[in-house]
């Protein structure tokens, strides 16, 4: 009983229950009402209106005139079963009818139940006593016995009816409580199997009801939590592999500098290139704190209207100088403004991410174009360049968080910019597109016609995080 008192489905089921079975009384009850009540009304209109006319034939004809009336009534074949009349003088003596006598007080004038004695047997009866000018009474009335008979039956009919209907009450009630069970049974079972540890359960999705958009709601859920702790899986395994490298050169530095003779300027130098190596992996845990905030579900609820194409000139006059340095030509490729909504820093970050990716790959004398444009379905920043390329292969590898292609090994870089750059495109309800453009590689920063809802509030908290 604990636990049927404590199942939402046990009380749905017994509401259910409770609600069909009053609806069947109320309906038994209309129908009651409806048949039998309006029988009942039909026999007493019938009583009255009789005795009306048999009250106004006695005025022309006085009591004989009465009496062959009543007789007439009992002769015609006509209910002559079911009706009573009784015509009794002033003194009690019998006058008219098919009943014996009456000697009981009966008020008048008013429709009374009474049981009488007719043809040897108590019989029930419906009737009205009307009072005459001589002081006679006139008795009108209707036997009852076969009406009772009648009710009775539909009274049988109504019980076995609400028996059967109940019965078939607690059985559906019994299976809607089974399946509520089972649905829920399921979702439990996968909650649990989940919690043991086994990420990639997935609830079945058996229907299109609400059950069914449920189950797709969490199975999306649980492909986003799969996916989140995946990221967690690869980014402790990358920092275990990849900042093991500069903990160990720093280390080692500091072995080297302690097995040295112990001069001011040793230790100076020591220090000044642990100093350099611990800002990198700051930089490196800095960069980690940015997609972490990005992933986090935070999303702006307004940001600013902006141009793309002036996001793109600016970054391009800034990172001129050092592609040139590099020998590498960086252009960028006139265009109409492109308007769009987001967060003007966010995105300008993600460009320089984009065009230093680019500097580097692009090798010398090589050429890095950068363009915006717009279109029914995206506004898009594009960043090309006529390098390598990446191998098919890895190329939804690269922007994972610490990957780098085996021959980019010796170049400057942690392998997080392209990951920002596609938290930064997420953020703002947008993704990062990378294809091989033969030659080269071509990175689309796709943002949607219009802004994602959220609050500018937190774009700019998460600005200010960097």
């Amino acid at each position: 009983m604990r636990k049927l008192r404590g199942s939402i489905a046990a009380r749905l089921a017994l509401g259910y229950g409770l609600l069909v079975a009053l609806s069947i009384v109320l309906v038994a009850g209309v129908f009651y009402f409806g048949t039998i009540g309006v029988l009942d009304s039909s026999i007493d209109r019938k009583i009255v209106a009789i005795s009306a006319h048999l009250i106004e034939a006695y005025e022309p004809g006085g009591m004989t005139g009465l009496a062959r009336n009543i007789e007439r009534q009992l002769s015609d074949r006509i209910d002559s079963d079911t009706e009573i009349f009784l015509l009794v003088a002033a003194d009690g003596s019998h006058v008219a009818g098919n009943l014996p006598g009456w000697s009981e007080a009966v008020p008048l004038d008013m429709l009374l139940h009474r049981d009488v004695l007719r043809d040897g047997q108590l019989v029930p009866v419906r009737l009205i006593v009307r009072a005459l000018p001589n002081g006679a009474r006139l008795f009108v009335g209707r036997d009852l016995h076969e009406w009772q008979s009648i009710r009775a039956l539909v009274w049988r009919a109504l019980a076995s009816g609400a028996g059967a209907a109940l019965l078939l009450v607690v059985g559906g009630a019994l299976v809607f409580r089974r399946q509520l069970e089972g649905r829920l049974g399921t979702i439990r079972r996968t909650a649990r199997e989940i919690e043991a540890g086994d990420l990639t359960r997935r609830i079945p999705v058996q229907s299109h009801d609400e059950f069914g958009l449920l189950s797709r709601d969490i199975n999306r859920m649980l492909d986003r939590i799969e996916h989140l702790m995946e990221g967690v899986r690869h980014v402790s395994n990358a920092i275990a592999h990849d900042l093991r490298t500069p903990l160990g050169r720093i280390r080692g530095k500091l072995e080297e500098t302690l097995r040295r003779p112990m001069t001011l300027a040793s230790y100076a130098e020591a220090a000044q290139d642990a100093i350099e190596d611990i800002d990198e992996l700051t930089l490196v845990f800095e960069k980690l704190l940015q997609i972490a905030a990005a992933e986090s579900g935070m999303r702006p609820e307004s940001f600013d209207t902006l141009d793309l194409s002036a996001i793109v000139a600016d970054i391009v006059d800034l990172y001129d100088a050092t592609a040139e340095e590099k020998g590498v030509r960086l252009v960028a490729l006139p265009g109409r403004p492109v308007p769009a909504a987001g967060d003007r820093n966010l995105l300008g970050s993600a460009l320089a991410s984009l065009i230093d990716n680019a500097i580097k790959y692009a090798g010398q004398g090589g050429l890095i174009e950068v363009s915006a444009y717009a279109d029914a379905q995206c506004r898009a920043i594009v960043v090309r360049d006529y390098g390598p390329g990446v191998p098919e292969g890895e190329l939804p590898k690269v922007t994972q968080r610490f990957y780098r292609l085996d021959k980019s090994r010796h170049l400057p870089g942690n392998g997080l910019g392209l990951s920002i750059v596609a938290a930064i495109a997420a953020l703002h309800g947008g993704s990062l597109r990378l294809e091989n453009a033969g030659p080269g590689l071509e990175a689309r920063l796709l943002l949607p016609p219009q802004a994602p809802d959220a609050g500018a509030e937190k774009a700019h908290a998460w600005q200010g995080k960097r």
